[in-house]
């Protein structure tokens, strides 16, 4: 089948690999440090780092070349000086490959929108010098990247969401729940962890596993999503292939309108109710769009949104 072909149905690897460039518009601002796992996240952990925290009255085995002289000479007890550890941030990313994923009508499948999104975080968190995996569930997928760093982690990535989209299986569901589970395994203290899916595959079951991800890790979601979800097709009668079949819709009538936008924000519905819950933020994103903007604002890069954080500080 050629390229032409499969154009927005199927992960292009070429494509996710030639968004490294659009990386750049996203990555923090570059920082100088030093040593050889230079980062540009601080640690809650204290050692011999980068910035100075703190002194503190001298303690058997601190090193004495850190000794805070100007403050043992006013107070007369020996300190020494502490400093802020800069360490690298992973990041995760939860990739739903569930067959209501296999759909689109403007541009590309969300399945394929979901792997440019994941894409671009992967290739921004290498630039920022972090470590990034991927988790990949539904559709009879059950694989996993380990966070890895540089451009080898996001290529490892990248090639996964790859093979995970074309062994995807059509008639194989698997709830989310599942997917936080097995993120508990690979998600440390402090991961940044993203959920890309269009929420048909949240259950119940997933509100615990979320909620202890929640505790410890920065969990935000990419709801993906297709205009005719969001909205019924111009009247008139319509053939459609489901699960049970070639199924004759006739949107000229008003309920069958109602029933079909009902019916879309349902399946959406769980999934932001327990993201509400807990209060992780969220942003959508249709399948014609560019992810630049959805990522920024998931990551947090995005300008708008500095200065909300600056006026609210």
């Amino acid at each position: 089948m050629s390229a032409l072909a499969t154009s927005g149905v199927a992960v292009d690897l070429s494509e996710l690999i030639a968004l490294r460039l659009r990386a750049r518009r996203l990555a923090r601002p570059a920082t100088r440090v030093s040593g050889i796992h230079a980062a540009t996240n601080a640690s809650r952990f204290r050692g011999r780092g980068v910035d100075y925290a703190e002194s503190r009255i001298y303690q058997p085995g601190d090193d004495i070349r850190q000794m805070d002289w100007r403050v043992t000479a006013r107070s007369g007890k020996p300190h020494t000086k502490l400093f802020e550890e800069e360490r690298e941030q992973s990041t995760l990313l939860i990739v739903d490959e569930n067959p209501s994923l296999r759909f689109g009508t403007r541009v590309r499948y969300k399945s394929v929108q979901a792997a440019r999104a994941a894409a671009l975080i992967a290739w921004t968190a290498a630039r920022n010098g972090d470590r990034v995996g991927a988790l990949g569930f539904g559709g009879g997928i059950d694989a996993e990247v380990k966070p890895g760093g540089g451009a080898r982690g996001a290529l490892r990535v990248l090639r996964a969401l790859a093979e995970w989209d074309a062994a995807a299986q059509r008639d194989v569901h698997t709830p989310l729940s599942q997917a936080l589970l097995r993120a508990r395994r690979l998600a440390r203290p402090g991961c940044r962890v993203i959920v890309l899916s269009d929420g048909f595959s949240a259950d119940d079951d997933a509100q615990g596993p979320l909620s202890l991800l929640a505790d410890h890790c920065d969990v935000a979601a990419i709801v993906l999503e297709d205009t005719l979800e969001l909205a019924a097709p111009a009247p008139g009668r319509y053939a459609l292939r489901g699960a049970s079949g070639r199924v004759l819709l006739d949107f000229a009538a008003a309920r069958t309108r109602n029933e079909w936008q009902g019916w879309f924000r349902q399946q959406r519905a769980h999934l932001l109710d327990l993201l509400a819950k807990r209060a992780l933020r969220w942003v959508a994103l249709q399948t014609h769009e560019d992810p630049d903007a959805a990522v920024a604002r998931v990551l947090g890069t995005d300008v708008r949104d500095r200065i909300v954080q600056a006026q609210t500080a």
